[in-house]
């Protein structure tokens, strides 16, 4: 790893996000920007445009350039499954560090054992997430009903990781009906809009609708409100809805004006990636192979319960 010789260098990082129509990357964006004013160094953001080849040219052009251009370290959020293990070898090999960041990526434990700059991940803990949606589900139907599950790809780890953590606490009175989406708005506008043009929508009584992220969340909500049938249309926008990454200007934005129900906080974390690395590098040090991010419900769970029952209160006596 590197030595003393670094301490007075600026160090530069190249960081890696999946995509610009994805609130929670843009956010991971902001924060890198922000961290890097803070922590006086620099810091270049680049998006894949959802697309994991291209992700790896781009990291792969880097890494194979110029030696006097290479960044201290590469800090990406992996479009696929796999957290590029090929592209990661050859950024350890060129002394170039590699953060993980909110996927599993197994061959990290072996690259670290011969990398001689900082390889570590960072991450939410997705179960963890899962099992606050779980909670949320439960103080909001008590009775049990049906739930429009919005997952993220099948290829994300963390997507998994969410629908594991909710089956894991989800009670056994909700059943779910299950959809795909790619993290973003329009994906899950058009998995909505397609299930809604099945006969079979038609004659389901949904009672709420979770998605793994706030953003598909609030696009499956569009795909209800272009109902054109006001009945359908007010049964469909008068259920709650819920999601997952409760950025400010965003997600807890939605929850107060009441477009959204719940979310669940999720903070960014190139900004801890950041910060260990300005700590590790100079130092030469190898931090934790994993860190997790702490995520909290938005309300809190006895806050969705006490509103759940104060509004049934209401309905009663009117």
């Amino acid at each position: 790893m590197a030595g003393d010789g670094n301490a007075m260098k600026k160090l530069k990082f190249l960081v890696s996000l999946t995509t610009e129509d994805n609130d929670f990357q843009v956010e991971q964006s902001l924060a890198a920007e922000e961290t890097s004013r803070r922590l006086h160094l620099d810091a270049e953001v680049i998006f894949a445009d959802n697309d994991a080849i291209n992700q790896s040219q781009q990291l792969l052009k880097v890494i194979q350039g110029p030696k006097e251009l290479h960044p201290d370290a590469i800090i990406l959020e992996p479009v696929g499954g796999t957290g590029l293990p090929h592209v990661a070898a050859a950024a350890a090999a060129a002394g170039i560090g590699w953060v993980v960041l909110n996927r599993q990526a197994d061959y990290l434990q072996e690259l670290r054992q011969k990398a001689r700059a900082p390889v570590f991940s960072i991450s939410a803990d997705h179960q963890e997430i899962g099992h606050i949606q779980a909670q949320q589900i439960a103080a909001l139907l008590p009775k049990g009903g049906t739930v429009v599950y919005i997952e993220g790809p099948s290829d994300a780890s963390s997507a998994k990781e969410r629908a594991i953590g909710m089956q894991q606490r989800v009670p056994s009175n909700i059943n779910f009906i299950t959809m795909k989406g790619r993290w973003t708005a329009e994906s899950a506008h058009r998995a909505a809009a397609s299930w809604m043009q099945l006969s079979t929508s038609k004659k389901t009584d949904v009672d709420l609708l979770c998605a793994q992220n706030d953003a598909m969340a609030m696009g499956a909500r569009r795909a209800f409100q272009e109902q054109t049938d006001e009945n359908a249309r007010a049964k469909w926008l008068g259920v709650p809805y819920i999601g997952v990454d409760g950025l400010p200007k965003t997600g807890q934005a939605f929850v107060r004006s009441g477009l959204l129900t719940a979310t669940v906080i999720v903070p960014p974390n190139t900004k801890l990636a950041m910060e260990m690395l300005a700590e590790a590098i100079p130092r030469g040090l190898q931090p934790a192979p994993l860190t997790h991010t702490v995520a909290i419900s938005l309300p809190t769970i006895e806050e969705l319960t006490a509103r759940r029952v104060e509004r049934n209160r209401v309905l009663a006596s009117s």
